[in-house]
């Protein structure tokens, strides 16, 4: 499906004009045809026929009238047919017999910028000798939307689960395939964003764990859904707009919102970090506690302030390890007698 813009049907302030005049025109046509039937004038009847047929259909050209603000348009049908599309702010006029066409008029997701959602009051049911009926707006957004659909669970590389939440900027660039190509082109979003988004977090750990290949190159790398959060949330764009092509629509950006483990791992996987961090310390402290105690011996010998042997080295340097990577304050015991 191709899209057609009609681009010739700015003239509803023309036809609006031309039709009120016509009306008051047959208006006059018929009070002037009743006076000269009292006056005996014949053939009264004919003017007044032609009067009574135009204010009857002359009507009719209004319902063709169109207005349209900036970034809204209006998919044009004639008896089932496809027309047009009209885009652009102003004021126009189409075959009063034409309709407008816009399965997802009245599909609120959770996003904004939907086309007339400060008109929800015409969305509501009306009730008329017990028929429920719907007045639509059934123009269409070209808007930039943003589209926050609920978290997810969904199993990392390692099986792990995690809760993920994204938002993706998106706008319709082509009514004609929005329209007619899918039955709904919002729940098609909605529902391609989801599955692309199990798709993609699949391939990725939570965090950057040894021996895994996110690229499908081959070589393991260091992408996780932490650490990556760009490359990851450019991949998922890249997979939705591959998906909703087809509907008209483009993805102008996708990005994570929220990023966790599930309620039911989380707090263990919170003691597995807090355990890395922990021996990540400690290498840290003993490191710096070595270097330490090396340069005390060093400055000792070079400075010839006492010799020990190696015993007494090693009793000393016990002692400064102790000192420097326990956990608490030091109390030191003061001996005054001899070390010997």
């Amino acid at each position: 499906m191709e899209e057609k813009i009609l681009t010739n049907k700015k003239h509803g302030m023309l036809v609006l004009v031309l039709d009120i005049l016509l009306l008051i025109a047959s208006t006059a046509l018929v009070i002037w045809s009743a006076f000269r039937e009292e006056s005996g004038v014949p053939l009264w009847w004919i003017p007044f026929t032609i009067g009574t047929i135009i204010m009857c259909i002359g009507w009719i050209p209004l319902c063709g009238l169109r207005i349209l603000k900036p970034q809204e348009a209006l998919v044009v049908t004639l008896f089932g047919k496809y027309v047009g599309t009209l885009k652009g702010d102003g004021f126009y006029w189409v075959n009063p017999f034409s309709g407008s066409v816009n399965p997802a008029a009245n599909t609120k997701l959770k996003q904004s910028g939907d086309v007339g959602a400060s008109e929800a009051v015409l969305a509501k049911p009306v009730t008329m000798q017990g028929t429920a009926t719907h007045l639509t707006n059934n123009k269409i957004s070209l808007k930039i939307m943003t589209l926050n659909n609920n978290r997810q669970k969904i199993n990392d590389c390692l099986g792990n689960p995690v809760e993920i939440g994204i938002a993706v900027m998106w706008r319709v660039v082509d009514t004609a395939k929005a329209v007619f190509n899918v039955d709904n082109y919002k729940e098609y979003l909605s529902l391609q964003c989801d599955s692309a988004l199990r798709n993609v977090v699949r391939v990725y750990p939570y965090d950057v764990a040894p021996g895994i290949d996110t690229t499908g190159d081959g070589l393991a790398d260091d992408g996780s859904l932490r650490g990556s959060s760009d490359v990851v949330a450019s991949r998922i764009k890249a997979e939705i707009q591959e998906r909703v092509a087809e509907a008209g629509i483009e993805i102008i950006e996708a990005r994570i919102t929220y990023l966790a483990y599930a309620p039911e791992i989380a707090a263990v996987m919170l003691q597995r970090q807090q355990a890395s961090a922990i021996i990540d310390a400690r290498k840290m402290i003993v490191d710096g506690a070595v270097g330490m105690v090396k340069m005390a011996l060093d400055k000792l010998n070079e400075d010839e302030i006492v010799h020990l042997d190696d015993e007494r080295k090693a009793a000393m340097v016990s002692t400064l390890l102790v000192v420097l990577c326990g956990n608490k304050d030091a109390q030191p015991v003061i001996n005054n007698g001899s070390i010997y």
